[in-house]
């Protein structure tokens, strides 16, 4: 057995690549099923576009579990109501969203996806007073309290708009595709790639390059130590819970915007979907939860044109996959 100087550098841990190639796996293998080139390549494209999308509204939640060891059953409450702020703000820019200019659209969605960000945040503020504050450590009181805080917020948006869909056109600029030789590539699902690798740095950035993200990490490992050293660390935990909702804001505004359409129950729907995609990244890790979305977008989209009556329950399929694969998912950061 070897002994460490002093002066010897400290041993890095070996990085797990196993994850990161599971998706170009998929894609590679896919390639002789598909048989089309352009065919492929326009599927795969839709599939990171998917993944982008439900990666901002699952980080939200990973981070509140990893982070603040908190189930947020609710977590799709604050989906559906960033897409409804988006859809009012909107509304009266008809002819902005109308124009065939890229500039005058995002200068329309831009601030609708800021409102959405800051009331979902502000949702999350009450939602994590009223309901988390006083179950925290008690799971079993977390699922049935947000669970309840999910039921009232969808119960309220249909007494405020009705079950009917309102229809949410994408901007002008931002529809049809771009053309290269065979395949053609939405020019919104570009836009949605971009959005979501550029959230997926920041909070990488954040985390493990910052001194916020340093204290909030220490928090989870020894909260006491650090509130010793004078920091209030439910205020940090508190902004990690509004950071989640805020995420889960900007989400809606964008799956809205890809289904072209918002109703009260589309929590529903994407709330199973984003917890299958947090516990095949792992509880809590924002890179596992990065990779899980992009496998369940290219199940889905390569199954679904492959196999579609098996489109269905291919994000099961892919769950139990993996869990037999690696019990704790892709990337655990938590023994819980």
């Amino acid at each position: 057995m070897t002994e460490l100087v002093a002066t010897d550098p400290l041993p890095k841990p070996k990085r797990d690549i196993a994850p990161i190639l599971l998706p170009i796996t998929l894609a590679l293998v896919t390639i002789p099923l598909i048989g089309s080139p352009s065919t492929w390549l326009t599927l795969t494209a839709a599939s990171l576009a998917m993944g982008m999308m439900i990666f901002i509204m699952a980080s939200g939640l990973t981070l509140v579990f990893g982070l603040m060891d908190v189930l947020n059953f609710g977590h799709g409450a604050f989906i559906a109501v960033g897409a409804y702020v988006a859809t009012l703000v909107l509304a009266p820019f008809a002819a902005s969203v109308q124009a065939d200019s890229l500039w005058v659209n995002l200068a329309v969605l831009a601030p609708a996806a800021l409102l959405s960000m800051a009331v979902s945040g502000a949702l999350g503020l009450i939602v994590e007073r009223v309901l988390i504050l006083p179950v925290y450590g008690q799971h079993l009181k977390q699922i049935l309290m947000t669970t309840g805080g999910l039921i009232v917020a969808e119960q309220t948006l249909y007494a405020l708009w009705g079950p009917q869909i309102i229809p949410t056109p994408l901007p002008t600029s931002l529809r049809g595709s771009f053309i290269i030789g065979d395949v053609a590539i939405a020019k919104y699902r570009v836009l949605a790639t971009l959005i979501g690798l550029v959230v997926f740095i920041a909070i990488q950035l954040v985390l493990n390059r910052t001194k916020l993200g340093l204290l909030i990490r220490a928090g989870v490992e020894n909260r006491e130590m650090v509130e010793a050293l004078g920091y209030r660390i439910r205020r940090l935990f508190l902004g990690v819970f509004m950071t989640g909702s805020a995420l889960a804001g900007l989400g809606g505004v964008m799956w809205a915007l890809y289904r072209e359409q918002v109703h009260a129950s589309m929590s529903d729907e994407l709330t199973v979907l984003i917890f299958i995609v947090v516990i095949i990244g792992g509880l809590g890790s924002i890179g596992g939860c990065f990779i899980g979305a992009i496998l369940v977008a290219m199940v889905a989209n390569y199954g679904g044109f492959l196999v579609p009556k098996l489109a269905l329950v291919s994000n099961i399929l892919l769950m139990v996959a993996i869990l037999m694969w690696r019990p704790r998912g892709l990337y655990a950061v938590t023994s819980r």
